[in-house]
């Protein structure tokens, strides 16, 4: 009887102690997460049961990094959700807030994981105590749950925090898309390093963006009026964050009416890059893109999300008096690890985009692809075709029905991306700003290039539309 008795009992006790974790895990999923600000960035921080414990940062648009910190039975996982607009433009406006936030950044990061611990306790005994209620509904085993679920709580993150090793954020194990980053950019320390001088030369360029725009005596004579349109053709950013800097400034200095983006804003099309494309919001001008081959549904929808985005997939819209076609590459090749084709999805796009202009039944004044080798089929049907793809600027002419369409590829606007860093000279910065007069006609455009010598340099170059014959288009190298 003894025997039996005690056995009823330990089971009494394991049913009771399993009521108070399961209220106590179902409070943590419910209520444990804690949003922590750190500098111009939304983060989200949250402790898990794992016996492991590590850990786990969720870092878009890079991928996540794995880090031994701490022993288990807690995981931290933190996880970036976006930017904040206006810290970010705040930022931006003032490049000494960036030295500021930085320094801010380590207490801010601790205050946000007491926090996290204070909330993980709280949520984890009342979730325990709220278990208990609904199984027993007497008040002596509600105050048992209560003390249970916090001396557990209390000694797994006091382990936790007595095992802590700070030299683990030193190394770092990469998991998802970075997994693929020593092969991509090499040491990240290096990179970074490089990135840190290459971001100091970029203040110094940016402004001399405008200081080139307001020195004009060595340039061809133009002078937009009242009515000229300005266009920024922008295309394959690669995930390079200094981009966006440069385009802010163009888009002031310039005064532009419209960005266009020929595609390759990413370059995995993952959940985690989406967040690279809230800059857009920041520009304060209409923003049309068509998808590239980096670029995934994910990017398109996430580009769709800006509030003046235009995403063009074979469609034509009217922005701010110009009427653009577009459409987006048909290939998703990011890792160019598939099997080789022979273009044929390419130029079916083009004819697509082509038909789709042809029943529009109004003048369409540019159309948008992003290989340049969707563009043979709307020659004659649109005067000007805006590419991107090469990384490599090019002009030419394409011929059909008795009508000449220029053709016009545009750079690299983030110098192919971070790798672009590997180099020992970074890639330029390449843009273009099209002038379009108030009959939608091309007559101008300049050639903007943003670095590329490990100095502060910018250069422009303008070019007046001449009725003289273009090149014809050479084959492809990409």
């Amino acid at each position: 009887m003894t025997r039996t008795f005690g056995w009823r009992q330990a089971g009494k006790a394991l049913i009771f102690a399993v009521v108070v974790m399961a209220g106590a895990l179902l409070g943590l999923q419910l209520a444990g997460p804690t949003a922590v600000d750190l500098g111009p960035f939304r983060m989200t921080f949250s402790l898990q049961p794992s016996l492991a414990g590590d850990t786990q940062v969720l870092l878009p648009p890079l991928g996540s990094l794995q880090l031994d910190t701490h022993e288990g039975p807690a995981h931290l996982q933190v996880r970036l959700d976006g930017l904040d607009r206006t810290r970010t433009e705040a930022l931006i406006n003032d490049p000494a807030s960036i030295r500021r936030a930085s320094q801010g950044v380590a207490e801010e990061a601790r205050a946000g994981i007491n926090r996290l611990v204070l909330r993980t306790v709280g949520v984890g005994v009342l979730g325990a105590m709220l278990a208990a209620a609904l199984m027993y509904r007497r008040t002596r085993p509600v105050a048992w749950a209560g003390g249970l679920a916090l001396a557990v709580l209390t000694a797994s993150l006091g382990s936790a925090a007595l095992s802590f090793n700070p030299k683990a954020l030193q190394e770092p194990r990469y998991d998802g898309l970075l997994a693929n980053a020593p092969a991509i950019v090499g040491d990240a320390q290096r990179l970074a390093d490089k990135y840190d001088e290459y971001a100091a030369q970029l203040e110094k360029m940016v402004v001399n963006v405008g200081t080139l725009y307001n020195t004009v005596s060595n340039l061809p004579v133009y002078t937009p009026d009242d009515g000229t349109i300005r266009v920024l053709h922008v295309s394959d950013l690669h995930l390079n964050p200094a981009a966006w800097s440069v385009i802010r400034s163009a888009v002031e200095q310039f005064h532009i009416n419209v960005v266009v983006d020929t595609g390759d804003i990413n370059d995995w099309g993952t959940e985690m890059e989406a967040s690279f494309v809230a800059s857009i919001a920041l520009l304060g001008v209409p923003y049309v893109y068509v998808r590239g081959n980096h670029d995934s549904a994910i990017t398109q929808a996430a580009v769709a999300a800006q509030p003046n985005a235009i995403v063009l997939d074979n469609q034509v819209a009217v922005v701010n008096g110009l009427t653009i076609a577009g459409i987006g590459d048909p290939r998703f090749t990011p890792d160019k690890g598939g099997p080789a084709t022979d273009g044929s999805e390419v130029k079916l796009a083009g004819e697509a985009l082509a038909k789709t202009i042809s029943g529009y039944g109004n003048k369409v004044d540019l159309a948008l692809v992003h290989d340049p080798e969707s563009a043979p089929p709307l020659a004659g049907l649109v005067p000007t075709v805006l590419a991107g793809h090469a990384h490599g600027r090019s002009v030419t002419s394409l011929e059909g029905d008795g009508k000449t369409t220029r053709l016009m590829v545009q750079g690299s606007t983030g110098g192919a991306g971070l790798r672009g860093l590997e180099h020992d000279e970074p890639n330029p910065l390449a843009m273009s700003v099209l002038y379009f007069d108030p009959a939608h006609e091309l007559v101008a455009y300049d050639d903007i290039s943003v670095g590329g010598t490990g100095l502060a340099e910018v250069s422009l170059k303008r070019h007046i539309i001449a009725r003289e014959p273009l090149p014809n288009p050479s084959p492809s190298a990409s």
